[in-house]
This record gives C-alpha cells, structure tokens and sequence, in this order.
C-alpha cells in the first residue's frame, strides 16, 4: 500500500495551467502530502489518432488506478469556452466505474484554470468542473478570503479555485497571487486530507 497521495490531475495546451499544477503541487508538500502530478492526452477528432502511451515531456498520463487510490484530488484545465478542455472532460466521463462503487466518495477536491483573457469565463469553468466532482461525491474545497492574495490580486484567483491571466499570447507568467493561491489550495487540500482520515482512523 503506497503513502497518502493527493492527485494532481490537469491538461495543458501551452504551459500555463501545467505550471499552476506544479505550484499545487508545492503547496501538497509543504501540506505534508506527496503530491502526483498527472495529465491527460489531447483528444482528437480523427477517429484514428492514437497518443503514445507515455507523453513526450511533463507528467505521465492518469489512470484511473491515480484516481481510486488518492486521498484527494485537484483538477485543472484551460479554460475553453467557459468550460474545462475536451480532453479533461473525456477523461472523466471514463471515470463511471469509481462513480458506481463509490470510491471518491468523502475526499477532498478542488479545481484551478487558466485562461488568456481577464473575464474569459475562469469563474463558469472552475463551476463546470466541480459539477462531476459533486456526483462523484467528494468535498469541494474552495479558497477562502483569509488567503489575503484573493483580496490583492490583479492577475487570477477566486473563492472557486485558483485562476491564471495569462494574457492573449499566453505568456504571462503566473505573479505573486496567483502562485499564493496555487499553494494555498494545495496546503488545504492536503490538510482536509490529513484530518480526513484521523477521523476515519
């Protein structure tokens, strides 16, 4: 039986939301959790396009074994449209055989996105992707207003989750905020998860 792990599952076209995994990441650690970073392959519409089984660079892709086994999990996806990426959306309609036995049921989640405009939907897409974590029956944690950097920041960051402007070329780096909130959600994960199960203990 392998250590309590929170999962950090995401999928990232140009860099910006893999890089606000890795500060979740962080944020796990200094929690005192290890974290796993995972993500998911691009989808296509050619019915015969096939992803290697392992990615070229960055995290190995998720299995559903990542998820059944975590005692927590974070979720994030560029925002698309107001909505998480097709291929985060694809991965998780995968995911009725844990939906059946129950097994994320009482775990803590929470979701984070990116997007290239200021008010381009990063609010309706971190709802979008709480709605299956709901069904699957985990606990979804948000970020408070005693993080002081949700009060300061001019970039991303909302109650919802954490979220990156990353500009319309999609190259601002992550500011001082929005890697605050980053770490925040992580360290509550990992916290919830820890308390979590002294109590089933």
């Amino acid at each position: 039986m392998s250590s309590p792990y929170i999962l950090v599952l995401y999928y990232s076209r140009h860099g910006a939301t893999a890089e606000m995994a890795r500060q979740i990441a962080r944020g796990i650690e200094l929690g005192g959790l290890e974290a796993r970073l995972r993500t998911v392959p691009a989808i296509s519409s050619e019915c015969e396009a096939v992803a290697p089984n392992i990615p070229d660079d960055g995290a190995p892709y998720a299995s559903i074994d990542d998820i059944r086994h975590c005692a927590g999990l974070a979720l994030g996806s560029p925002t698309r449209f107001g909505n998480m990426a097709a291929p985060m959306k694809y991965f998780i309609d995968g995911t009725s055989s844990l939906w059946l036995t129950g097994e994320l049921v009482g775990k803590p989640a929470g979701v984070f996105t990116s997007t290239s405009s200021l008010h381009g939907g990063q609010e309706s897409t971190l709802l979008s992707m709480m709605l299956p974590l709901l069904h699957h029956g985990m606990l979804v944690c948000g970020l408070p207003y005693s993080e002081g950097a949700l009060l300061e920041t001019r970039g991303g960051g909302t109650p919802y989750g954490p979220s990156h402007h990353a500009g319309a070329d999609g190259k601002r780096s992550l500011d001082e905020h929005e890697i605050a909130l980053c770490r925040a959600l992580g360290q509550r994960l990992a916290q919830t998860a820890m308390k979590l199960e002294n109590l089933r203990g």
